[in-house]
C-alpha cells in the first residue's frame, strides 16, 4: 500500500435545498433559545408572591422550612421563592376568625331544612345510623350541635404538628379537625355531667360548660389557637315533643300559680304591715296621751297635796262639792238635805213600788 496522503476530492457545489434547510434550522435554534430564555425569566418571576396584612407565610424548600425561630414566618408584603417543586409557600390566616361546626350529636337534617328551621318527620324511634345524640347524667337522650370560632396563635405549630405525612399544606386542615374533635368531646363531656332539665332550661350554663371544656382541651393538646366563641343548641328527641310540651305547659302553669300566690302573699303582707303600722301609731298616740294625762294628774296632785295635808276633811268636802256640782249641773230637779244639829247627814227614805204598774182599768169578768 502506498503511504502517500490522499488528496481531498475537489469541492462539490452545495445543493440549494440543503442550504435552505440549514438556514431554517439555524433560525429555529435561535427562536428556541429565545423562547427558553423567556420561559426561564417567567419561571423566576413566578416565584414572587405577596402575603396579606392578616396572614403569615412559611416557605418550605424540599419540604423543610427556610429559616429558624421567628424567621420562619414571613410577614405581610412581597417575597420571592423558587417555584414548585423546589419551594412551596403555605399562607396562614392569623387574625381571620375560623369556625368549625359539630353535628355528630344532632338528628338527620338536610342543609335546606336546617336553613329553613324545619324538622324532618319523626319515626317511631331514633335511628342510630342517621340520628346522633348524647346521654345526660340522669340517663336521658338529648340532641346537641355546636360551633366554635377561633383564631390561630401559633402558625408554625399548626402547620408542622398537625400535618398529614410529608404534605405540610394539610396542617390547617389538621388543626381544624383537632378543634372539631375537641368540640365533640366537650359536648359529650358536658352532657354526661348535667341533668336533662338543666341542659334544656339552663342553656346558657350548659353552653358555658361546653366552652370551658373546649378551652381546657385546647390548652392540654397545645393546639396553638385561641377560642373566641362557642355556640351550643340543644333540644329533646323529636319523638317526645308532645310529652315535653305537656311538661313545659305544666311548668308554666305551676310558675303562673306561684306568681299569683306570691302576688297574693305580697298584697296580704303589705296590708298586714300597714295595719300593724297603724296599730303601732295608734298605740304610740294613746301612750303619749296617757303619759300626758298622768303627768297632768301628777302635777295637779302635787299642787293640791299641801292643801290636803293642811286640812284633809275640809279638802275632801270641797272636792266633793265640786264633783257634785259638776254631776248635778244639768239636773232639772234638785234636793238639798241639810245635816242634823250634831253634824250627821239626814236620812231620806223613798218608798219605791217594785210591782209592775197596771196600765188601764181591770179586765171585765167573763
Amino acid at each position: 500500500m502506498s503511504n502517500e496522503p490522499k488528496t481531498p476530492p475537489p469541492g462539490q457545489p452545495i445543493d440549494p435545498g440543503a442550504q435552505a434547510l440549514a438556514d431554517a434550522l439555524h433560525s429555529s435554534f435561535g427562536i428556541v433559545k429565545f423562547v427558553m430564555a423567556v420561559l426561564f425569566v417567567v419561571f423566576l418571576f413566578s416565584g414572587f408572591f405577596t402575603v396579606g396584612p392578616r396572614e403569615k407565610a412559611i416557605k418550605l424548600r424540599f419540604g423543610k422550612p427556610v429559616g429558624e425561630g421567628d424567621k420562619v414566618l414571613l410577614g405581610s408584603g412581597a417575597h420571592w421563592a423558587w417555584p414548585y417543586p423546589i419551594d412551596e409557600v403555605i399562607k396562614i390566616p392569623i387574625t381571620e376568625v375560623q369556625e368549625v361546626r359539630s353535628r355528630s350529636h344532632w338528628f338527620m337534617q338536610t342543609a335546606v331544612q336546617e336553613a329553613a328551621g324545619e324538622v324532618p318527620p319523626t319515626g317511631p324511634s331514633l335511628n342510630p345510623a342517621l340520628d346522633g345524640y348524647a346521654l345526660t347524667a340522669d340517663r336521658n337522650i338529648i340532641h346537641a350541635k355546636a360551633s366554635v370560632r377561633y383564631r390561630i396563635e401559633d402558625p408554625v405549630r399548626c402547620v408542622f404538628d398537625f400535618s398529614s405525612g410529608a404534605d405540610q399544606a394539610y396542617g390547617l386542615t389538621g388543626i381544624s379537625n383537632a378543634v372539631l374533635n375537641a368540640l365533640d368531646n366537650a359536648l359529650v363531656y358536658a352532657a354526661a355531667r348535667a341533668r336533662l332539665d338543666d341542659v334544656l332550661r339552663e342553656k346558657t350554663a350548659f353552653q358555658d360548660a361546653v366552652q370551658r371544656r373546649v378551652v381546657q382541651l385546647v390548652l392540654e393538646q397545645k393546639l396553638g389557637i385561641t377560642v373566641e366563641q362557642c355556640l351550643v343548641e340543644t333540644r329533646n328527641p323529636r319523638q317526645l315533643d308532645m310529652a315535653f310540651k305537656n311538661v313545659t305547659d305544666a311548668g308554666q302553669r305551676a310558675r303562673a300559680a306561684l306568681t299569683e300566690a306570691s302576688s297574693y302573699q305580697n298584697k296580704k303582707m303589705n296590708e298586714a304591715e300597714g295595719e300593724a303600722a297603724a296599730r303601732v301609731n295608734a298605740a304610740q298616740a294613746e301612750r303619749s296621751d296617757m303619759v300626758a294625762k298622768i303627768e297632768g294628774d301628777a302635777a295637779i296632785f302635787k299642787k293640791v297635796l299641801p292643801y290636803y295635808l293642811a286640812d284633809p276633811q275640809l279638802f275632801v268636802q270641797q272636792e266633793l262639792n265640786k264633783v257634785l256640782g259638776r254631776a248635778i249641773a244639768g239636773v232639772d230637779y234638785k234636793m238639798y238635805l241639810p245635816t242634823t244639829p250634831d253634824g250627821k247627814p239626814m236620812e231620806l227614805r223613798l218608798n219605791l213600788n217594785r210591782e209592775p204598774m197596771k196600765i188601764g182599768g181591770a179586765k171585765p169578768a167573763n
